[in-house]
């Protein structure tokens, strides 16, 4: 009986234990819920950009992703953007997918506007560009799709000859 009530302690002290680390974890990580409010945001694509991905304005994390949607009516991808509360952005502001690297993950920048009205929960971000496809712009040049087709190719210049004496 001892035996077992030994055992019971000790399997209590190490769940204990692995609930003191996840909730330090947890803490430690910024994930949890942030106060703040929430906009949106419509693309024409938005590839590489998941929910959690980062707000940033100046480089500077500002808010998440929190939802994605896809609008049936016009077929651009919607996101919703949870915003710190202490971050007011005036309502001609803009939002661009951007890369954190060549190879690295995506995240949406903003860039604020200059109007004094700002946008309030629920709003919309009207002016947007969406994620550039890498592998596009690699395959147009790879196949020659980079050149202009309308340009007038020049003659070809004759070699020069040495003049004679």
């Amino acid at each position: 009986m001892k035996k077992n009530l030994i055992e019971t302690l000790m399997g209590g002290f190490v769940l204990l234990v692995a609930g003191l680390f996840i909730n330090t974890a947890i803490n430690s990580s910024g994930v949890s819920k942030k106060s703040g409010y929430e906009i949106n945001a419509q693309f024409d694509r938005i590839d590489g950009v998941g929910i959690g991905s980062d707000v940033r304005i100046g480089g500077i994390k500002i808010g998440t992703v929190s939802e994605q949607k896809l609008d049936t009516k016009t077929y651009r991808a919607g996101l919703t953007l949870s915003i710190d509360k202490n971050i007011e952005l005036p309502t001609d502001s803009s939002a661009e997918i951007a890369s954190e690297s060549l190879l690295g993950g995506k995240y949406i920048s903003l860039i604020p506007g200059a109007m004094d009205e700002y946008l309030q929960a629920g709003d919309e971000i009207e002016f947007t560009q969406s994620s550039i496809n890498i592998e596009q712009l690699i395959g147009k040049f790879a196949f020659g799709g980079a050149e202009d087709k309308d340009k007038e190719v020049a003659p070809a210049e004759t070699p020069l000859t040495p003049i004679a004496q």
